[in-house]
């Protein structure tokens, strides 16, 4: 099979890594902003209502996650909104695109547990199901999920036993390597699919997403496997591809003039890319900070401001990690 099945059924197949419920953060194979800190949707929270406030959504338009694994970031959005505008969560609705039923399960549980019944939670299996007037969307390490064909001096890979051979001749995989400067890495499969069920699923919209890459595709393969927080190279010696398959998160460097290149064959702009300081600054990260210190005292503040710094501080996922902002009015 191409690399892409393979990686698709690595990921998304029966067995695969994201089709159960898999822990993230200090017991699983990886750290997210997410498992980070609550401030992340905390400010994601305060830029919606920023957005609300100077009337590009309405008050009653979907937040919807895309690729929400337990949920928390929703949550902790909803939580962020009841507390900074308390009105508007019984305006606003909330949605999760989830396409495997026990994630559903397990989302609609922590909703449950979380707020009982002053949340009520939407489930979509796909961006297709939505036609929406107003629509606040938000993904978090989305784009490096997607499956990728790995090409190699004009040549695509093909996966035999768990082994890699480049010996497949695509010219529409060779096209986009020459578009983007690349004799070796990963070219990835969907953005532009995705772009347009997107720009198809809502009138109006705002996308926000966090990943890591960069707005050039790498000179080399950045595609490599997360195991208990160690990372390996797909090529590396040491990884035994077959054992890691489908029980261990496989994800590659994204690159983000893609992912700008696909909306804007959809018709939409991109409003803006930074990196994830940035973002999460100019979206009042520390504002919020601030408002914990005056209410909570010194001691809280100072546990969330360490948890903070993880985010933001340029030597871990502050620059590391970019945001991307998607509009289409």
């Amino acid at each position: 099979m191409q690399f892409s099945e393979y990686m698709e059924q690595w990921l998304y197949g029966a067995e695969g890594y994201y089709a159960s419920y898999r822990p993230i953060g200090k017991k699983g194979d990886f750290y997210t902003a997410v498992s980070t800190s609550k401030f992340f949707g905390g400010s994601i929270a305060n830029h919606i209502i920023k957005r609300i406030d100077d009337g590009f959504l309405r008050s009653d338009s979907l937040i919807c996650e895309i690729g929400a694994h337990h949920g928390y970031l929703l949550a902790d959005i909803i939580e962020f909104i009841h507390t900074l505008r308390p009105q508007l969560v019984q305006s606003l609705r909330f949605g999760i695109i989830e396409r495997f039923e026990n994630l559903r399960m397990a989302q609609q549980n922590y909703f449950d547990e979380s707020f009982g019944n002053a949340v009520s939670l939407e489930h979509y299996s796909d961006l297709c199901e939505l036609n929406e007037q107003s629509t606040f969307f938000i993904a978090n390490e989305i784009f490096d999920a997607f499956s990728c064909e790995l090409f190699y001096k004009g040549k695509i890979a093909h996966v035999e036993n768990h082994e890699i051979h480049f010996d497949i001749d695509d010219p529409k995989i060779a096209a986009l390597a020459q578009k983007y400067q690349q004799d070796r890495g990963e070219i990835a499969l969907g953005y532009e699919s995705f772009a347009h069920a997107m720009q198809k699923s809502s009138k109006r919209f705002e996308f926000m997403s966090f990943d890591y890459g960069e707005l050039s595709a790498r000179s080399d393969f950045s595609i490599r496997v997360y195991q208990t927080h160690q990372t390996f190279p797909l090529f590396d010696e040491a990884l035994n591809r077959s054992e890691s398959f489908g029980k261990s998160d496989i994800t590659y460097d994204v690159n983000f003039t893609h992912v700008k290149d696909a909306y804007a064959e959809s018709g939409v702009a991109c409003a803006q890319y930074a990196t994830q300081l940035v973002a999460l600054v100019e979206m009042g990260i520390l504002d919020l900070l601030a408002m914990l210190k005056e209410h909570a005292g010194e001691d809280i503040y100072a546990q969330e401001l360490e948890k903070v710094k993880i985010l933001i501080t340029p030597s871990l996922m502050g620059e590391r990690f970019k945001m991307i902002r998607f509009v289409k009015e």
